[in-house]
């Protein structure tokens, strides 16, 4: 039986692939000003609307680009307590440390584009959109803070498990949203932070899956404990279920699109039903997983087909109104 490492045997172990990785990052990367993505121009549209109340009508997104797009900037305003957390997860030391800041030097200015384009442009309520900020960050995040059913990941492989799905769930999302907003400027700023998640991802599954190779056993123990009790970042917004469900009706992220969209890529990279280098409680562990993963291809399904119906619903009343 293999002996288990502990996180500081293991931080030692992928030293060198967090450095390689971070230089690959680096070398892959391409900076960017989120000024360049705000449409300022678009002040003097709404010049006239000075001192007035927001209201919906001056926003050109739809609904559930909106809640989307507010969403996402919510999730990243947390980064405070992303950072805190992968500090002490990963360490600040050597490549880790450098990776650390890098990727917070990154993730922060998506939270600065963001919300400059939702003002700017008059799609949000500033002052409700600044009340449920201090909302998200006072409340902080922890990748233990799960719901009812979670385990709270007790080790840095744990950690390296959830922002593996985390970032590609991440990127997935700002992407689709991009799409959903209709508007060539939005549309042009969520590709490129869909771009930076991408490569946060690449990072992450790279050191996610090393670690597999060097201790199987436990990381097959991780992956299993995530993915049962995954929930995005955002969990903790104020009406952050209501909206996940207009959400995922609107086509942005559902359960369908995480299941193949995010977790299945990411199982299949690190040859996870393939593998022969399972003890018994990774090979437990990974059967496990695989009727987990049965079970939420069948809700995918049946939220797919409730979908649909309520589609139709909705298209023959605005039929209706139209006639």
């Amino acid at each position: 039986m293999a002996k288990s490492l502990t996180d500081l045997e293991l931080i030692h172990e992928l030293e060198p692939i967090a450095e390689a990785g971070l230089n690959q990052h680096l070398a892959s990367t391409r900076n960017w000003n989120p000024h360049d993505y705000v449409p300022w121009s678009d002040g003097s549209n709404y010049a006239s609307l000075g001192g007035q109340e927001w209201d919906t009508e001056q926003s050109r997104l739809s609904d559930v680009a909106r809640v989307a797009m507010v969403t996402n900037l919510l999730t990243e305003d947390n980064l405070p307590s992303y950072h805190r957390t992968i500090a002490e997860y990963f360490t600040i030391d050597d490549a880790w440390g450098a990776w650390v800041n890098r990727w917070t030097v990154e993730e922060n200015r998506h939270g600065i584009a963001l919300r400059d384009y939702l003002v700017v442009t008059r799609a949000v309520d500033p002052i409700a959109l600044e009340q449920a900020r201090i909302a998200q960050v006072t409340a902080g995040f922890s990748p233990g803070q799960q719901g009812q059913r979670a385990i709270r990941p007790d080790s840095m492989l744990d950690a390296l498990s959830y922002v593996t799905f985390q970032e590609l769930a991440t990127r997935v999302s700002h992407r689709n949203t991009g799409r959903a907003c209709a508007e060539p400027i939005a549309d042009q700023l969520l590709k490129r932070v869909a771009a930076d998640e991408n490569l946060h991802m690449i990072f992450y599954r790279g050191l996610t899956g090393a670690a597999i190779d060097i201790a199987p056993d436990q990381g097959m123990t991780s992956i299993w404990r995530i993915l049962v009790n995954f929930q995005m970042p955002g969990f903790a917004i104020p009406n952050f279920r209501r909206n996940a469900v207009k959400i995922a009706v609107g086509g942005i992220y559902d359960l369908r699109q995480h299941l193949d969209d995010v977790v299945m890529p990411v199982l299949r990279k690190w040859r996870i039903f393939e593998r022969d280098d399972f003890g018994p409680e990774g090979a437990r562990r990974r059967d496990e997983l695989a009727v987990y993963i049965k079970r939420m291809d069948a809700e995918a399904a049946k939220f797919g087909e409730s979908k649909a119906r309520y589609l139709e619903r909705q298209a023959r009343k605005a039929d209706r109104v139209r006639a």
